[in-house]
């Protein structure tokens, strides 16, 4: 499994977004993104996670960033759950997680005691050349917006 570093050069991607437009990271160059995996829309995590994001976004947009979050959910579920949570940021379907794969957020993991091949719960941060400037794996869905912000050095909104 391929992970990356601090320093390493992000691997672009053109993935459709919850209404089926073409997204591509390149597309955000001269910009600092938070490009963060989890693993299905409108599970109990997901929406932790989804709605941590969305609660801080005022802040970490204030502070330069734009935050990009990327499953295998289908367009059509990543649009229901933007409209149910009142999501404000881009949700990316990734279905072959080949994505996923480029970024080492697709493994082995344990769930429940068995080890299983899925999503890695992961969160990048990728500065204005397109280099990863934090490369966090196997992080929490609870906590982990807030740990991050403090990572960041930006205040809670």
């Amino acid at each position: 499994m391929t992970t990356l570093s601090t320093g390493d050069i992000a691997p672009d991607f053109t993935l459709l977004d919850q209404d089926e437009h073409p997204v591509s990271l390149s597309a955000f160059r001269g910009r600092r993104v938070i490009l963060y995996f989890y693993p299905a829309a409108m599970t109990p995590g997901c929406t932790t996670q989804a709605c941590d994001f969305r609660d801080s976004l005022g802040s970490l947009q204030g502070a330069g960033y734009t935050v990009l979050g990327v499953s295998r959910d289908t367009p059509e579920k990543l649009r229901e759950f933007r409209e149910r949570d009142g999501l404000a940021f881009p949700l990316l379907s990734d279905p072959d997680h080949a994505v996923h794969d480029a970024y080492g957020a697709w493994g082995e993991k344990q769930n429940y005691g068995k080890t299983i091949t899925g999503v890695l719960r992961s969160t990048f941060v990728i500065d204005e050349d397109g280099r990863i400037e934090h490369a966090l794996y196997n992080v929490k869905a609870t906590g982990h917006v807030a740990r991050l912000r403090k990572t960041l050095g930006v205040d809670a909104a």
